[in-house]
């Protein structure tokens, strides 16, 4: 049997007999039971790197292919070849024709032929090769991996998240700090963008009579924030004030600078990596959804029962452990076709758009991407979406848009209600006496009656039980107090029968 060995320096092959397990193979005797056949070296770390990363996806490198088949040739060898990888072997056998083995015996014999090798090939070759191999290797796989952009999806709707908070929280530092100088300005003004922009602007509330705020504020808002500016209950501030408050609305304006151009970087990204999922759902609940499940191939491998709920895991333990209803949603409570929804249909339309979601996941995630039908199907689970939200809400599809029944929707006549109640109409069927219409009645009254009886009969045996349990009872407690009165009548007569004899002593 020949032995296949794959090292970082290259590979070797070794004659074993037949009869040889590794049972009977020690590192004193190994040199006299196996014959060192040849040994094909890597000309250099990039040979190592293809042939390595040939062998990880199951194939078998050129280099090895031409010197395994050389090397047989040459020795004229007909035995099978024992490969450390079953893969390889079905590999070896399609293209080259060679019967291979694999098994637990040839993995044992393999770690010692490893030690063997060394003799040939100096130690600290061998480790200054697996040392560079290992780490062109990892280089190779962190280059071309496909979860890396998802891990750039990942940390950017992160980032997001965090910008959002930072922001929520310097802007209402401005409003509170600017707001003892001119506390009417924050109820006229309620984005805060616009507020930062206009204290910036303005400085001092004085100038607000003088200044034009037209490029930054509606007409009406600044005419009322001027008539507010010349009768304003705020404190005077100092120039020093005023210049950290300028300050803080220029950190405020650069995070929203910020937060804008990240927003733009995340769509372009979701376009790129979920385009489906990006059409369906937004790309900021699309991103949100893949951060939670950790990877795009991660959330296409949930069901959809799991993409609905992704989010709230706290309520759903919540609700097992004190035994009331799960919730219904969890991220894609925020897409905007479910705001849109009445709140009764919530619930359903949550459970529609997360069966959506996880198909569009998997077309986006294991898809080839060159088919059109992929690139499209995003589009047409929104419409289908879309179509089952009016139909549940009872509103009419657009005039140029059918309900479906081309497409093979959801198809559902949309019946309007009355403007009026008609008032009942006379029924003379009910006149009529039918003697067969009678008898599902009696059916009835007979069942009702048996049922009743039944009860009646086992409530009147459960009370003669109960009755007589506690007769029982009872018989036993009176029999308990006449032992005691008896024991103690006989202990009474004992005593004095004690007495009268130490008064006749």
């Amino acid at each position: 049997m020949l032995i296949l060995l794959d090292t970082p320096a290259g590979f070797g092959l070794y004659s074993v007999a037949k009869d040889v397990t590794f049972n009977k193979l020690t590192p004193d005797n190994v040199t006299d039971l196996t014959k060192f056949i040849g040994f094909s070296q890597y000309e250099s770390m990039a040979d190592a790197l293809a042939a390595s990363t040939v062998l990880n996806e199951g194939k078998i490198p050129e280099q090895l292919k031409l010197w395994l088949s050389d090397t047989i040739k040459t020795n004229h060898l007909k035995d099978k070849i024992g490969v450390a990888d079953i893969k390889i072997a079905r590999e070896i056998k399609n293209e080259m024709g060679l019967s291979c083995v694999f098994d637990n015996n040839v993995l044992e014999i393999m770690k010692l032929l490893r030690l063997e090798l060394e003799k040939i090939v100096s130690s600290e070759d061998m480790r200054r090769m697996s040392i560079g191999l290992s780490h062109s290797l990892s280089r190779y796989k962190l280059k071309f991996s496909p979860e890396k952009i998802d891990v750039m999806v990942v940390q950017a709707v992160s980032l997001l998240e965090d910008l959002d908070k930072e922001i929520n929280t310097y802007a209402m530092r401005v409003r509170e700090w600017y707001g003892w100088h001119f506390p009417e300005l924050s109820k006229l003004i309620e984005s805060n963008v616009h507020f930062a922009q206009t204290v910036k602007k303005m400085g001092r509330r004085p100038n607000a009579l003088t200044m034009d705020f037209s490029d930054i504020l509606p007409s009406d808002v600044e005419s009322a924030m001027k008539e507010a500016a010349r009768v304003s209950m705020g404190v005077e501030a100092s120039d020093d004030d005023i210049v950290n408050i300028t300050l803080l609305c220029d950190q405020v304006l650069q995070l929203y600078e910020s937060r804008r151009q990240l927003s733009d970087y995340l769509h372009n990204r979701m376009m790129a990596i979920a385009p489906n999922l990006t059409l369906l759902a937004g790309d900021l609940v699309g991103a949100k959804l893949i951060s939670n499940a950790g990877t795009l191939l991660n959330l296409a491998k949930h069901p959809s029962s799991t993409v609905q709920i992704l989010g709230a895991e706290k309520a759903l333990f919540r609700a097992l452990k004190t035994s009331h209803n799960t919730p219904k949603y969890g991220l894609i409570y925020r897409a905007s076709i479910v705001g849109k929804t009445t709140p009764k249909n919530k619930g359903t339309i949550a459970r529609v758009l997360a069966n959506k979601i996880s198909l569009t996941a998997r077309v986006d995630a294991l898809g080839e991407g060159g088919d059109s039908s992929d690139v499209n199907i995003g589009q047409i689970c929104l419409e289908k979406v879309e179509e089952r939200q009016r139909a549940l809400d009872g509103i009419a599809p657009p005039s140029g848009l059918d309900s479906g029944a081309k497409k093979g929707g959801f198809n559902k006549e949309i019946e309007k209600a009355p403007l009026y109640t008609p008032a009942p109409s006379y029924k003379t069927t009910v006149d009529t006496i039918s003697s067969s219409a009678d008898e599902p009645k009696k059916e009835k009254k007979e069942k009702k009656e048996k049922k009743k009886k039944k009860e009646k009969d086992e409530k009147k045996e459960k009370k003669e039980k109960k009755e007589k349990k506690e007769k029982k009872e009872k018989e036993e407690e009176e029999e308990v107090v006449q032992k005691k009165k008896r024991k103690s009548s006989d202990d009474e007569e004992k005593k004095k029968e004690k007495k009268e004899k130490k008064k006749h002593h």
